[in-house]
């Protein structure tokens, strides 16, 4: 009898425990209670020395400065994902982050499950109807997007302007909407100053898997190099590392994308495109923290400083006074309105 007792309690402990993560959602953290944030990693993950990287060091900056714990997972293939991002929901999560526009179909299913979770997703695509209207995200989630296309016109400009040859290069990764706008705001970039220049552009392949392929990378760097081109532009996350090693190796010069990626070929790296995704999640997480946390569409462009491009002293020397002043004028020309960059082909 004292066996069975037991047997019951154990059941019904176990049945309490499901009652907490089941997708109906965890209830509101009470007064004191730590948040606890959960950062799903894009492919590419750590040290890809671009956007995985900057939210990493967005979370860390918030367990350092608000007192949040942070939970990382890097996931391997596809589907892990997914699960990824369930079991931090299931877990009762203050705050779930899915890092890469790849997320975004899961990001949405898992906010609607779990409507007293919060969620954000770093380049989340949002949706549009037939007739071309935004779809909203869950009330629960953020959308944390970037205007790329206006720091990729800028870094368009400055590749036209040093580059002393009529062609440029660009080098994406998954050829995606999202890359897209990349590729149409360096191209319009690289028209402003130079109207008979050409762009030769190439993407690494149609899947995910081309944010990760460094080979592939200097396969298509060493090609547009042989034509004639001495600036590339690359967007494709790690698979950009083989990039700079075909810049390293024809003594020509790239760009970074996302983070100052100087340090991966100095001398060979002009400047970067650097988002701040480091500040969209670290923002993220106080707002949760404040209890200020709201879901829908939030953009980061040249007037919310949440794109640009580096310039100091690491490569100041490779970019002519007069072509920053230009720069910096086309940044003013943007920021007031009277340029409209394309983010679209």
């Amino acid at each position: 009898m004292r066996k069975l007792l037991l047997l019951v309690a154990a059941l019904l402990v176990a049945h309490v425990a499901l009652l907490f993560i089941h997708p109906a959602g965890a209830a509101a953290p009470p007064a004191g209670h730590t948040i606890d944030v959960g950062v799903v990693f894009d492919l590419g993950g750590r040290g890809d020395k671009s956007f995985n990287d900057g939210a990493y060091l967005g979370a860390e900056r918030a367990e350092k400065a608000l007192g949040v714990q942070v939970r990382f997972i890097e996931p391997g293939e596809g589907s892990d994902r997914e699960s990824g991002l369930r079991l931090l929901a299931a877990e009762g999560m203050d705050l779930v982050i899915g890092v890469g526009f790849i997320f975004t179909d899961d990001l949405t299913q898992l906010a609607r499950e779990y409507p007293n979770t919060k969620f954000a997703g770093v380049d989340y695509s949002v949706a549009t109807d037939p007739s071309g209207k935004v779809v909203p995200p869950p009330a629960n989630l953020a959308a944390l997007k970037f205007r790329e296309e206006q720091g990729s016109y800028l870094v368009g400009a400055l590749a036209a302007l040093v580059g002393k040859s009529k062609k440029v290069g660009f080098v994406g990764g998954m050829d995606s909407p999202l890359i897209q706008k990349f590729e149409m705001g360096y191209r319009a970039g690289v028209k402003q100053v130079c109207p008979d220049c050409i762009v030769l552009s190439q993407y690494a392949g149609v899947t995910p898997e081309a944010f990760r392929n460094p080979g592939k990378g200097k396969e298509i760097a060493l090609s547009q190099y042989q034509q004639g081109v001495n600036v590339i532009f690359h967007a494709s996350g790690s698979t950009g590392l083989g990039v700079f090693e075909a810049a390293r190796q024809t003594n020509k010069l790239a760009i970074g994308v996302d983070a100052d990626q100087y340090s991966e070929a100095p001398g060979y790296v002009l400047s970067s495109m650097v988002k701040g995704v480091d500040n969209a999640v670290y923002d993220a997480i106080r707002k949760v923290k404040d209890g200020q946390f709201r879901g829908g569409i939030y953009q980061y462009g040249l007037a919310e400083s949440g794109v640009g491009y580096v310039y100091d002293k690491n490569n100041e020397r490779l970019i002519p006074p007069v072509v920053h002043a230009r720069l910096e004028q086309l940044r003013q020309e943007i920021v007031a309105g009277r340029i409209v960059v394309p983010s679209t082909r």
